[in-house]
């Protein structure tokens, strides 16, 4: 019986799903119309991007690194698919929703190839990187915005409708979970990763090439912000150079809530939607209990040292039971 409560309270994705919940609660008390079907809609909806991201950057915190470049990243593909849409309106919308992908991919490439060939440390690259691109943003758009008028009406219904009576940016994340969950459960690229994250010395014994796997998530993640470039400018049509700024806070944020260990190596994606959502709800309910939305960044950067804390006692405890098991 004691183990059971044990394993109950080290499942972290139960232990959030017992936070949201009480999060819920308190916040319904104070608006009894938080929890209408309408609202949560639009809570899902809200959060929809950032589980976009975050399903990325969880395959790269899965290796041991992290990338500090989304943001950016973000910025310059929502601009450049944006002002490709302004200048050629002809162009059908779904290349430039492409473009705006592959952009983002060339840029996760590029991380990708400073940290698995150049080996230069994960924070260090996507911290230089962070800049870099945030400055092309602005080179590239003279410091101008481009705002509704100067955009198709094709262009920014791409993240609006409904598919099946699901909210198409809702419907979006659902397709990117579905496939995030099968790459990291069910293919050979899937257990390298968490290999590397765990034990890269005996992953490369059985063969996993470190700088594939590098390679690898950093493009995918490149390719998710390309993605979430699109959706952000097409759904709030515009598209400024401040876009997403931060937003690399949130992301690790979702994932170190959701229970992935920034060593590496442990983590799950069910963990990292849940953590997105509780990140969303909160964001929802600052105004309803009458906090300023100033408060977003210093709620989030709290939560994220608490879990991380967290995280390091559970991994000390663990550690501690498996070295008296083995006394024993």
């Amino acid at each position: 019986m004691k183990n059971r409560i044990e394993k109950i309270l080290q499942n972290r994705e139960l232990n959030l799903g017992f936070l949201i919940f009480i999060l819920l609660i308190i916040v319904t008390i104070r608006a009894p119309k938080f929890l209408e079907l309408s609202n949560v809609e639009r809570i899902v909806n809200d959060t929809a991007i950032l589980i976009m991201v975050a399903s990325g950057q969880l395959l790269v915190i899965l290796t041991g690194g992290i990338d500090l470049s989304v943001g950016s990243t973000i910025a310059f593909s929502g601009m450049a698919a944006s002002m490709m849409n302004q200048y050629y309106p002809g162009i059908p919308v779904y290349l430039v929703l492409l473009s705006g992908i592959l952009i983002g991919t060339a840029l996760g490439a590029f991380n990708g190839v400073c940290v698995a060939f150049g080996k230069i440390p994960p924070v260090i690259t996507t911290l230089g990187t962070m800049s870099i691109f945030r400055g092309l943003t602005f080179v590239m758009s003279k410091g101008q915005w481009v705002t509704a008028h100067e955009m198709t009406e094709s262009f920014m219904n791409i993240p609006k409708g409904r598919f099946f009576l699901i909210p198409n940016l809702t419907a979006w994340a659902i397709l990117i979970c579905i496939i995030m969950f099968y790459f990291i459960r069910y293919t050979r690229h899937g257990r390298e990763i968490y290999a590397i994250g765990g034990n890269k010395t005996a992953a490369h014994f059985v063969g996993v090439s470190e700088k594939k796997v590098n390679f690898m998530v950093f493009t995918i993640l490149g390719a998710l912000c390309g993605l979430a470039g699109v959706m952000w400018t097409a759904r709030y049509a515009a598209a400024v150079n401040e876009t997403a700024a931060g937003f690399e806070l949130q992301t690790v944020a979702a994932c170190v809530l959701g229970g992935v260990s920034m060593a590496g190596g442990a983590g799950a994606l069910t963990g990292v939607i849940m953590g997105s959502l509780f990140l969303g709800i909160i964001n929802n309910a600052l105004p309803v209990v009458n906090l300023s939305p100033f408060y977003q960044m210093a709620i989030q950067g709290f939560v994220v040292l608490t879990a991380i804390v967290a995280n390091v006692l559970m991994e000390q405890r663990n550690e501690k039971q498996l070295l008296n098991r083995r006394r024993q």
